[in-house]
Formats: structure tokens, sequence, C-alpha cells
């Protein structure tokens, strides 16, 4: 009987041991297994940097632009709708980013939107993009504004096409 729990003891022991062992090569794997990313080398292209700079020059401190940001945090669907059209509207917008959000510097509340529109806004799938951005911007009351890429901008013409003209989907 002594013998028959002194192996019951070592098999326990044995089982313990090999659970800890079990547990200690997974961390290891995991911590050896490369998750398959880099890091981005500049978050804006050169014309969206410079159009970046001229558009803060026409905002002053009054405003803040905020870039690259998903059309999801601007916009929002209406609670009105029911489970499946709801969730097929925000499947719509979800994976969808705007170029420029402008908000109010003292409470970040969304002014307006600016887009940046290079040479593959040609591309009828890419009109059929903005299309929708701007009908679904429009919808939320947001007005967006759309400059074309060009190798220099000016502070003066930003403001100009944003602050005098009536303030939904502009194409400068």
């Amino acid at each position: 009987m002594h013998g028959m729990l002194s192996l019951i003891g070592v098999l326990i022991l044995l089982s313990i041991v090999a659970s800890a062992v079990k547990v200690v090569l997974a961390g290891l794997g995991k911590a050896q297994v490369a998750l398959p990313y880099q890091k981005e080398p500049v978050l804006f292209t050169p014309a969206e940097r410079s159009f970046l700079a001229a558009l803060d020059q026409a905002l002053g401190d009054q405003y803040r632009v905020f870039g690259k940001v998903r059309l999801a945090d601007v916009i929002r669907v209406k609670s009105s709708l029911s489970g499946s059209a709801r969730q097929q509207a925000f499947n719509r917008i979800q994976s969808k980013h705007l170029d420029f959000v402008v908000c109010d510097a003292s409470d970040l509340s969304v002014q307006f939107v600016v887009e940046l529109d290079d040479f593959s806004h040609q591309q009828s799938r890419r009109q059929a993009r903005d299309e929708f951005l701007d009908k679904a911007l429009a919808a939320a009351g947001v007005p967006v504004f759309h400059f074309p890429v060009k190798r220099t901008y000016s502070a003066q013409e930003i403001c100009g096409t944003i602050f005098e003209q009536p303030k939904q989907e502009q194409k400068a």
C-alpha cells in the first residue's frame, strides 16, 4: 500500500512538472514568433505633408487638423435603423479613411473634412468611393472640400475656398 501511494505521488509530481514545462515552452515559443509588421516610414505622402502645412497656415489657431481619420469616427449610423440595415450601413463606412478632419480647437467638434485628390481619383472605382463619401458626409451634415494634388499650395487659396463658398461638397 505504501508503495502504491509513493507511485501515485511520483506520478502526480511528474504530471505537475510536465505541465509546468509545457507552459514555459509555450511562452518561449510565443516570444520567438515575430509578428509580420513593420513601421511605416512616414504618415503622409510628400503631397499630403505640403498640403497640411498650407492648411494649418490657412486655418490658424482656431482649428486643429487631424489626418487619416476613419470615417466611422466622424459619422455614425442612425440608431433608428434595424439591426441588419444598421450593420450593413456601418460596414460601408468602417474601413474608409478621410485625408484631413478639421475640428474646432476649443472642443474638437468636427467642422469639416478635406480630401486631397490625386490621379487615383480619376479611376471609376475611386470616383464611386468619393461619391459615396461625399453623400454620407452630406447626410450627416459634415461639409467636405476637395483639393487637387498640386506641386505647391497657397494658404490664401485654401482659406478662400473653405470660408468664402457655401460649405457643401466643394471642389477647389
